[in-house]
């Protein structure tokens, strides 16, 4: 009976061969791209939906539909000009990573499962902890992204204030609080759910004029709920948030995590590695007193998705938060390093090869030139800022800090909803299909928001930006309120 399953050795050959002319090709050709792929659901679903297929399909024609359908009707995150969230750009070598990665398939649940792998994932954690200046002997792991970083963060945190919460559940720590600034990621909220503590206990501290949270009334809060009855258990630190790009002080709010017993996380899956520029560097201050760290390496280290990482200053806090054993897991005839498991220091079990990228490219391209590319992308943004402060038809809505411009259309004589019409700037500018910015809301006001975070982006990228919101402002303005023509005259 034939196996369907596999490929020959000569249909391999052939299609990975092809798949790899088709990678160089459109890496080659990602700047002329279309960002966005002007379509719609049901039109895609028109292209690839079909009855559950009872027979194969030749290969070459499944490359077929990957190039002529899926390649071309995605969003290319990897676009100099996509700024678009805090989008991963990707590279060709971590498509070979991905591809050595599925090909071996190494499930790095422990040293036994997946030994070179593990090796490799430690070696990849400790030179992050060097990037970031962590603790030697911190412990660390890849996780899915910031969000699960996060997860297991707050529960480290909840652990560390309600010991027995792991064997006994909530009953009795129901009044655990959690402290983040307005600017936090809504991950921490969802943690806090998930967790037990609860999203209503999870409080947002205001911020001051530069998105910082405000210290000062960080301690009101804490003393209020002190007060209250509550109990303080952790105060969240964002290292560049995904609004503004704004940097929490770090050695400020570890001194306030000391004095109040706090577990202090540091949530940097956006701005953590800007630790690799030096004129970032001084944001960083204190963050060897952090307990944890979120960091997103699919995000500054320029890496495809999915790969996040979470940092723990003690190891034994994450071991009483995740350690678990059974029989089908017990190694036997071990030394203890080869009976570590990634398991005791995560909510994972079945794990990707991660590892092998963030290896990768750090051994490919040093750490010099991953540090030029970040300060090159900070620069790219403080370009921007500039150009917009010295226009006559643009206002910036918050200072640049790392790499995020927020900004709108303010035509000096409007006198209509800027908001509004800032909207249909954003639509008229995806549709163009030449640019892409995403939206956010600050101080009650729709803003424009920016995110230069590609190894690709150069300043003139910056320069067409401009023009290319002009040219979607003008097409913006000569609809009305519902994106219909204006008449003639008016």
């Amino acid at each position: 009976m034939e196996n369907r399953l596999d490929l020959t050795d000569a249909e391999t050959r052939a299609l990975g061969n092809a798949a790899v002319e088709w990678m160089a090709e459109y890496y080659r050709t990602l700047r002329e791209r279309r960002i966005m792929p002007d379509t719609t659901s049901a039109a895609i679903r028109e292209l690839i939906e079909e009855p559950l297929p009872q027979s194969g399909t030749e290969a070459g024609r499944l490359l077929e539909i990957l190039q002529s359908t899926i390649a071309r009707l995605s969003r290319h995150n990897g676009h100099p000009r996509m700024f678009g969230y805090v989008a991963s750009p990707g590279a060709a070598l971590t498509a070979i990573g991905d591809m050595f990665a599925s090909t071996l398939n190494a499930n790095v649940t422990s040293w036994r499962s997946a030994p070179a792998p593990t090796e490799i994932e430690h070696v990849a954690i400790n030179w992050i902890k060097e990037i970031l200046g962590y603790p030697k002997d911190a412990a660390g792991l890849f996780v899915s992204g910031g969000s699960l970083a996060n997860f297991a963060a707050l529960a480290a945190a909840r652990s560390f204030k309600a010991p027995g919460v792991i064997a006994t559940g909530m009953d009795g720590h129901r009044r655990l609080r959690v402290y983040v600034s307005e600017e936090g990621h809504f991950s921490i909220a969802k943690a806090a759910g998930l967790l037990g503590i609860g999203q209503a206990n999870v409080q947002a501290v205001r911020t001051d004029a530069r998105f910082r949270i405000d210290l000062a009334e960080l301690e009101r809060c804490v003393e209020k709920d002190l007060t209250a009855g509550y109990v303080p258990a952790c105060v969240v630190a964002t290292a560049g948030s995904v609004n503004t790009g704004a940097f929490d002080p770090l050695e400020e709010l570890a001194g306030f995590a000391e004095r109040h017993e706090l577990w202090l996380h540091v949530d940097g899956a956006y701005g953590g590695f800007a630790a690799l520029a030096p004129s970032a560097a001084h944001f960083f201050q204190g963050i060897g007193e952090a307990d944890s760290v979120a960091l997103d390496p699919h995000k500054w280290l320029f890496l495809p998705v999915s790969c996040g990482c979470v940092l723990y200053r003690d190891a034994d806090a994450a071991r009483r938060t995740f350690g678990h054993d059974a029989d089908y897991t017990r190694p036997v005839g071990l030394e203890a390093e080869e009976a570590f498991a990634f398991w005791n220091f995560g909510p994972e079990l079945s794990r990707r090869f991660r590892a092998l990228n963030v290896w990768l490219l750090i051994k490919y391209a040093g750490v010099r030139a991953l540090a030029e590319a970040v300060e090159h992308n900070m620069a790219c943004a403080r370009y921007f800022e500039e150009m917009v402060r010295a226009s006559t038809d643009f206002q910036m809505l918050a200072p640049v800090t790392l790499s995020i411009f927020c900004f709108r259309y303010a035509p000096k004589g409007f006198t209509g909803d800027l908001d509004a019409l800032n909207e249909r700037i954003l639509v008229e500018l995806h549709r163009a299909g030449h640019s892409y910015v995403s939206n956010t809301r600050l101080r009650g006001r729709f803003a424009l928001r920016g995110c230069v975070l590609n190894h690709r982006t150069i300043e003139q990228d910056m320069e067409i930006l401009l023009e290319d919101l002009r040219q979607a402002a003008h097409r913006a303005l000569a609809l009305d309120g519902e994106g219909h023509p204006l008449p003639a005259g008016s």
